[in-house]
């Protein structure tokens, strides 16, 4: 069984680069896989592994300069959810692209998911989900408003052209596991928004505390590993990873005419070229002939 952590932390490192080397050391050495973000702002990730091997990460990065306070989510799989380790650098650890942007000067109110269906029904609350538009695709909250968004860094822009069908509302907002919303929230507020909340801990937190039956959701959650969704209890969910696009997928979309196994499915047929096909397929072939030698092939779990 494999423990699976999500986590962030907004703090400030003044070297992230010198971070980076020992925090990679230790999680190949624990045997943990999955992603790590380090910018000067904080760190971002989803790692998986063995029970010891992600506390002796979580240790880790609870010592770094300001992370004692590191809150994560956790579930399981009984299959690896990532093939490799990935500790990476970045500008961001969620892109914006809004320099101002904060979030540890000031975010909206938390609001905790035994409260949030209370704060959505409540009319004088316009819900806003923060999330990308095939994350919405596939589940949301009942009644959320989808910007329609192919990246966070879109969000600021959509808010701009939207703001006033928002006028006098109190504005709810959710995301996966909370960090994108820590910093929307912050960005309203400083676009002059009074009365910001947003669920803490996100959809993940939510999902994993509210039973079904009470619950407001509907649909799975998209998620950033090999499971590709969730539903309540977190239990793994029906979809798949089309290996071309990286948009979620049903089994039964297999049987549709423009699926093509690790090169397209319906949503990214006519996104990509021929060349793009072309060197997809020969990345699957890769996949097939390394499963054949008992290996897994640096592209990932197919």
């Amino acid at each position: 069984m494999y423990t699976i952590a999500a986590l962030y932390h907004f703090t400030r490192f003044t070297d992230p680069d010198a971070l980076r080397a020992p925090l990679s050391a230790l999680c190949d050495a624990e045997n943990v896989k999955g992603t790590l973000l380090l910018a000067r702002e904080g760190i971002n990730g989803t790692i998986a592994g063995p029970r010891t091997g992600i506390d002796n990460i979580l240790a880790h990065i609870r010592a770094l300069p300001g992370c004692d306070g590191l809150e994560w989510k956790e579930s399981s799989s009984d299959h690896a959810p990532f093939a490799r380790m990935k500790v990476r650098l970045k500008r961001e650890i969620v892109t914006m692209g809004q320099p101002d942007v904060d979030p540890r000067a000031q975010v909206g109110h938390y609001v905790d998911p035994a409260d949030w269906n209370d704060l959505i029904k409540d009319p004088q609350v316009a819900v806003i989900d923060t999330r990308n538009d095939y994350e919405v695709a596939i589940g949301t909250f009942e009644g959320a408003v989808d910007p329609g968004t192919a990246s966070f860094r879109d969000f600021p822009a959509w808010w701009e052209e939207n703001h006033h069908r928002f006028h006098n509302k109190k504005i709810a907002m959710f995301c996966t596991g909370g960090i994108r919303c820590e910093k929307s929230t912050n960005y309203l507020i400083g676009q002059g928004v009074k009365d910001v909340f947003h669920l803490k801990g996100g959809i993940l937190k939510y999902l994993e505390e509210v039973p079904a039956q009470n619950s407001t959701w509907q649909g799975d959650c998209f998620v950033f590993d090999n499971r590709v969704s969730v539903g309540h209890g977190l239990k793994e969910g029906p979809h798949l990873l089309c290996h071309g696009c990286r948009r979620p997928i049903l089994p039964e979309d297999r049987d549709r005419p423009e699926y093509e196994h690790g090169v397209s499915c319906h949503h990214c047929i006519h996104e990509t070229s021929q060349f793009d096909k072309d060197r997809f397929r020969e990345r699957q072939k890769q996949i097939t002939l390394a499963r054949q030698r008992g290996e897994t092939h640096i592209a990932g779990v197919d």
